[in-house]
C-alpha cells in the first residue's frame, strides 16, 4: 500500500525566510534584488514565461515556491550553445526542464510536417524561438552548463514519450526520451505530487540515482532489482502465459515490455506493447513497466494518486501576477491574450478519445477544484487582470462538462482497465450528473462586476445529453452566439477507431441546443469540428461525410487532419496497421498515409472550396461516384471550374486514371458491447 504524503504536509525548506517573490526571476539582477546569492531550482521552459496558472511552468514555480525553495525560470533560452543555461548561476538542487505547454513537435509542424510561421507561446508570436525535440537540447545544453546538476523533465513533450514511441515527423519508432536526454529522473503527467517529493529528497541530500519509488516518474537503471518479480510481455505469447500473469505473491511485479528493438522491428509487438501499456494506466491497479533500451533498462513506475480538492484549490491561489514577465515590454504573447480571463476548474478526461492524448498525460480520473476556489479566482481576474471588461471566456479544462463526474464507487475505480468510462457505453457506475456544474455556472454569473461567463472548451454532448437542466443552462447564458463541438465524423468505422458516439447523439444534442436557443429568443449555432484522415477512415467514408455536410449546409473554414502523436492509442493503430484496443492480429486499421490521400480527405471536408474540385473529381470517377459531379443540387462539386465556362463539354472529360490507393479489405467492426 502507497504511503501519500499531502501536498502541503512538507516540512518547508529553510529559504522559505526570503518569502513570496513579485515574479519568479529570470536574471541575476532580479536575484540580487530579492536577496539571493543562488537559485535551489531553475526551471527551463520552451516557452515565455507568463506567471498565470494556465502556463505549466509558473504552477509548478510558484508551488516550489510555496516549500520553501528559490526558483528562478530560464525562458525560450538560445540553445546554440551552453552560456544561456548559465544566466542564474548553477542550481542547488537541480535542473527542471520541459519543451512548455505543448509538444515542440507539434508546436512548430502542421500535420503536413510543414515548418509553421508563428508560435503562440512567444512573444509577438515569432517562430523559431525553440529547438526542434526541446526537451532532449535543453536538458543536453544545461548538462554542458553545469556537470553534476542533476536533470529532471517533465510537461507534456517528456510524458509523451516515456517509452519506445512512433514519432511521426521522422516516420519511425524512437525510442524513450530518457536515453536520448541523458536526463536522471523523468516526471510524467500532471507533476507536482512527485516533483514536490524529488524536490524535498533532494534537499535531503538523497542522490538521484536512488530515488526510484517515486510515483510518476521514469528512469534508467542496470536490471531489475532481485525483490522484484518479473511479468515477462515481450511477446504476444509471454503475455498470454498464466504463468506470467500474477507475481509470486511475496514479491512486487513489474511488467517487461517488448524491448526498442523488438518493436523497432516488428510493428506487431509493437501494438502488442502499445496494447500493455495502456492497460497500466489506472493509478489504482497499474504496475511498473520495464523496458529494455540497448544494455540498461527504461523503468516508469505507476502513474500518480490524483490530487484532492483540498491539494488542487492551493495551486490558483498562489501569488501570481497573472501576466507576462516585466523583460518583455509591449510585447503580446497569443496564448496568454487567449486565456487571461479564463478557469481551469478541473483536470483529466474519462473519454479516452484514441487520437487524444490527454488520458495518457492528465489520466482518466477527474479532478475538481472546489466551487469556492473557481468563485474566487473569477474575482481575482476582475479585481487584477488588465482589460478584463466582465466577461470570463472559459470555465473548463479538457473537457467543459466532467466537472466533479467520477466513479460512484472507488472499490471499483481502483480495479478498472477500460480505456474509456463512456465508449461504447457510459459505464453504471460513471456519476454524470451535471448538477455541481450547473450551479457553479449559476453562481459565477451572479457575481458583481461579471457581465458574461463564456464556454469555450469542449462539450462532450454524450454527456450532456443526459441533463436537459445542463444544457439550458449552456445555451441560455453561456453561448456566444456559436458553440464549438466535435462529432469528429459521421460514418461507424472511424468512430469506433476513435471511441466517440455515433452522429445520432449528435443530432439529439442539437436538437437540444435549438430548441432552448429559440426557447432564450436566442438566434445561435453548432460550429462542428471533423477529423479528416484518422485511422480507420476510408475514401467511402470521408465522401459519406461530405454528402452529410452537404445536407446539413455546413460549409466548413477550418479542418483537422489527424497529427499521429506519441502515445494514443490512434497514432498507435497509424503506425502498426493493427487496433491495439483489441486482441493483437484480430483486426486490421487501414489508414491515410501518403499525402496524395491525406489531401484528398481533408479535400472532402472542403468540398465547396474550387481549389479542391479538381482532386475530388479524379477521385470521386476512381471510386465510380461520377454521378455526384454537376451542377445540380443533388451534386458534390461542379463539372466546371472557375475561369472555364460553366457549359457542359459536349465531349465527355478525360480524367486520368487515379492514384489514390483503395484501401486494404478490413475485418468486419463489431460493436463493442
Amino acid at each position: 500500500m502507497d504511503i501519500i504524503t499531502e501536498l502541503f504536509s512538507y516540512r518547508q525548506y529553510w529559504a522559505k525566510r526570503f518569502g513570496a517573490a513579485p515574479v519568479l526571476p529570470m536574471s541575476r539582477d532580479e536575484m540580487e534584488t530579492l536577496g539571493w546569492d543562488s537559485c535551489d531550482i531553475i526551471l527551463v521552459t520552451g516557452d515565455a514565461y507568463v506567471d498565470h496558472p494556465s502556463f505549466g511552468m509558473a504552477l509548478v514555480g510558484r508551488l516550489l515556491e510555496a516549500q520553501g525553495f528559490r526558483v528562478g525560470i530560464i525562458a525560450q533560452p538560445d540553445w546554440q550553445s551552453a552560456d544561456a543555461f548559465r544566466i542564474l548561476g548553477r542550481p542547488n538542487l537541480f535542473y527542471g526542464i520541459t519543451a512548455g505547454n505543448m509538444d515542440s513537435m507539434v508546436n512548430r509542424y502542421t500535420a503536413d510536417r510543414r515548418i509553421r510561421s508563428d508560435d503562440a507561446y512567444t512573444p509577438d508570436g515569432e517562430g523559431g524561438k525553440r529547438p526542434d525535440r526541446s526537451v532532449v537540447v535543453y536538458a543536453q545544453r544545461a548538462r554542458e552548463a553545469y556537470k553534476g546538476v542533476p536533470i529532471i523533465v517533465g510537461g507534456i513533450e517528456a510524458s509523451l514519450r516515456r517509452i519506445a514511441h512512433y514519432d511521426y515527423w521522422s516516420d519511425k519508432v524512437r525510442r524513450s526520451i530518457l536515453p536520448d536526454s541523458k536526463a536522471d529522473l523523468l516526471i510524467y503527467g500532471n507533476a507536482e505530487r512527485a516533483l514536490v517529493e524529488v524536490a524535498h529528497r533532494l534537499a535531503a541530500n538523497t542522490p538521484v540515482n536512488e530515488i526510484t519509488d517515486v510515483r510518476g516518474t521514469a528512469f534508467m537503471r542496470q536490471q531489475t532489482p532481485e525483490e522484484w518479480c518479473e511479468l515477462d510481455a515481450s511477446t504476444i505469447e509471454s503475455a498470454q502465459s498464466k504463468q506470467n500473469r500474477h507475481a509470486d505473491g511475496d514479491r512486487p511485479a513489474v511488467i517487461r515490455l517488448p524491448s526498442y528493438d523488438q518493436v523497432l522491428n516488428d510493428k506487431t509487438l509493437y501494438a502488442h506493447s502499445s496494447r500493455m501499456f495502456h492497460l497500466e494506466t489506472n493509478p489504482g491497479n497499474a504496475r511498473p513497466l520495464v523496458q529494455q533500451h540497448g544494455k540498461r533498462d527504461v523503468w516508469v513506475n505507476p502513474p500518480p494518486i490524483p490530487l484532492t480538492t483540498k491539494e488542487l484549490d492551493p495551486l490558483y491561489a498562489f501569488p501570481y501576477t497573472r501576466r507576462p514577465h516585466p523583460s518583455y515590454g509591449q510585447k503580446k504573447i497569443p496564448a496568454w491574450e487567449m486565456i487571461r480571463f479564463s478557469i481551469n476548474i478541473m483536470r483529466g478526461c474519462f473519454g479516452g478519445c484514441t487520437f487524444c492524448s490527454i488520458t495518457e498525460h492528465e489520466g482518466r480520473i477527474i479532478q475538481s477544484r472546489s466551487e469556492q476556489s473557481i468563485l474566487d479566482e473569477i474575482e481575482t481576474i476582475r479585481d487584477t487582470v488588465p482589460g478584463f471588461t466582465g466577461n470570463i471566456s472559459d470555465l473548463g479544462g479538457p473537457t467543459a462538462n466532467m466537472y466533479r463526474q467520477r466513479c460512484k464507487d472507488l472499490a471499483v475505480e481502483a480495479v478498472c482497465r477500460r480505456p474509456s468510462c463512456i465508449f461504447p457505453d457510459i459505464c453504471k457506475y460513471m456519476e454524470t450528473s451535471h448538477d455541481p456544474l450547473i450551479q457553479l455556472y449559476q453562481k459565477s454569473r451572479q457575481l458583481p462586476g461579471v457581465k458574461r461567463v463564456f464556454i469555450a472548451s469542449g462539450v462532450r454532448y454524450d454527456l450532456a445529453v443526459r441533463s436537459p437542466a445542463y444544457v439550458k443552462e449552456l445555451v441560455t447564458h453561456h453561448v456566444g452566439g456559436y458553440l464549438k463541438i466535435a462529432p469528429e465524423h459521421t460514418e461507424e468505422s472511424p468512430l469506433n477507431k476513435m471511441m466517440k458516439p455515433g452522429i445520432e447523439v449528435y443530432d439529439r444534442f442539437k436538437r437540444m441546443f435549438e430548441h432552448y436557443s429559440k426557447e432564450a429568443g436566442k438566434e445561435q449555432y453548432l460550429i462542428p469540428y471533423f477529423i479528416a484522415a484518422h485511422p480507420g477512415t476510408s475514401d467511402k467514408d470521408m465522401l459519406n461525410l461530405a454528402l452529410w455536410l452537404k445536407k446539413n449546409k455546413f460549409r466548413l473554414d477550418q479542418v483537422q487532419a489527424f497529427l499521429p502523436t506519441p502515445l494514443a492509442v490512434a497514432s498507435d493503430m497509424y503506425y502498426s496497421d493493427f487496433n491495439p484496443l483489441k486482441k493483437i492480429g484480430s483486426e486490421r486499421v487501414f489508414s491515410a498515409k501518403g499525402i496524395r490521400q491525406r489531401r484528398l480527405h481533408k479535400a472532402f471536408l472542403r468540398y465547396h472550396d474550387p481549389e479542391n474540385w479538381p482532386l475530388l473529381r479524379e477521385a470521386l470517377e476512381s471510386m465510380g461516384r461520377a454521378d455526384l459531379i454537376g451542377n445540380g443540387k443533388r451534386h458534390l462539386i461542379p463539372n466546371w471550374q472557375p475561369g472555364q465556362s460553366k457549359a457542359p463539354s459536349r465531349k465527355p472529360t478525360k480524367v486520368r486514371p487515379s492514384r489514390v490507393k483503395k484501401p486494404v479489405r478490413e475485418q468486419p467492426l463489431r460493436r463493442r458491447r
